[in-house]
């Protein structure tokens, strides 16, 4: 069912914690299952991130996807960080089921609410970014 990637960012989380006075803070989540992702970035003067950490509290692809998607962006600069995909963050893993798509949804979400975050914050406008969900079926009826 899941993959061999998906597993081991399971059961071997990257960049779990939080950080303090974080650049930037995303979360995002997901009424209709409980999912909720928060990224912390750390975003230096050249707009790189120096680094990232998740907490989610949610299933485990979940939490894979969260792992995936902060290696994803660590060491990015926040344009190369905007676009990565929730495609890209399943590619990373070598796919999800379907009914777990949603997760790599939630990954995407959260680093942009952290990268509007940031943004508001430094009164900065990343071109690309638009106002992120708090809940991925925001727009659903």
């Amino acid at each position: 069912m899941y993959s061999d990637k998906v597993m081991d960012h399971f059961t071997n989380p990257r960049n779990v914690g939080e950080i303090e006075n974080a650049s930037g803070v995303g979360t995002v989540g997901n009424a209709k299952c409980g999912d909720i992702m928060r990224i912390y970035l750390d975003i230096d003067d050249n707009h790189v991130i120096r680094d990232v950490k998740f907490k989610t509290f949610g299933c485990g692809a979940a939490i894979a996807t969260s792992s995936m998607a902060t290696e994803l962006v660590k060491g990015k600069t926040i344009e190369e960080a905007l676009e990565v995909t929730n495609k890209a963050v399943m590619e990373a893993l070598d796919g999800l089921p379907p009914v777990k798509i949603h997760c790599s949804l939630l990954a995407e979400e959260a680093i942009h609410a952290a990268l509007w975050d940031y943004a508001t914050k430094n009164n900065i406008e990343i071109k690309g970014l638009k106002k992120p969900k708090s809940d991925i079926h925001e727009d659903e009826e």
